[in-house]
């Protein structure tokens, strides 16, 4: 039986956890909340750091140095972050819901989450060449 099958995520070991996202960069994507009703609209603004070819975060280990509000995933903060992704795994794990079959340990592929085109791969805009993210709203990181 897979690790995340039998084990909480408080009592995976650091390499089960960090295992557990399938790098599609969604979390790496500027958000904005609507002041009035709390709702979490994605844009299609990524972080300076995310590769758009690899989906990878190009500071990984030290992105709190560089970007003092880059979550650092624990499952303490899980509930804590309205904003995750319905299809993360971290906040499928804490839902009580499986893996999806294109995730990268189901599948035993680490492209598979981008042919089953659940990253964002190609699809990002630097935020730095960005302006007003208001103007990037998407609906399909959800």
């Amino acid at each position: 039986m897979p690790f995340w099958k039998e084990k909480s995520l408080e009592d995976m070991t650091r390499e089960e956890w960090e295992s557990l996202c399938d790098g599609c960069g969604k979390c790496c994507l500027h958000k904005l909340e609507d002041e009035d009703t709390g709702e979490i609209h994605f844009t299609e603004v990524a972080c300076r750091f995310l590769d758009p070819d690899t989906t990878k975060c190009g500071k990984y280990l030290v992105r709190q140095r560089y970007v003092g509000n880059c979550v650092v995933m624990s499952p303490d903060l899980l509930q804590t972050l309205p904003w995750m992704p319905s299809t993360c795994a971290y906040r499928l794990l804490y839902e009580g819901k499986d893996l999806f079959d294109w995730h990268p340990l189901v599948s035993g592929d680490p492209e598979s989450v981008h042919k089953a085109e659940q990253s964002v791969k190609g699809r990002t805009v630097d935020e730095r060449e960005a302006g007003d993210y208001e103007d990037h709203l998407v609906d399909w990181p959800a």
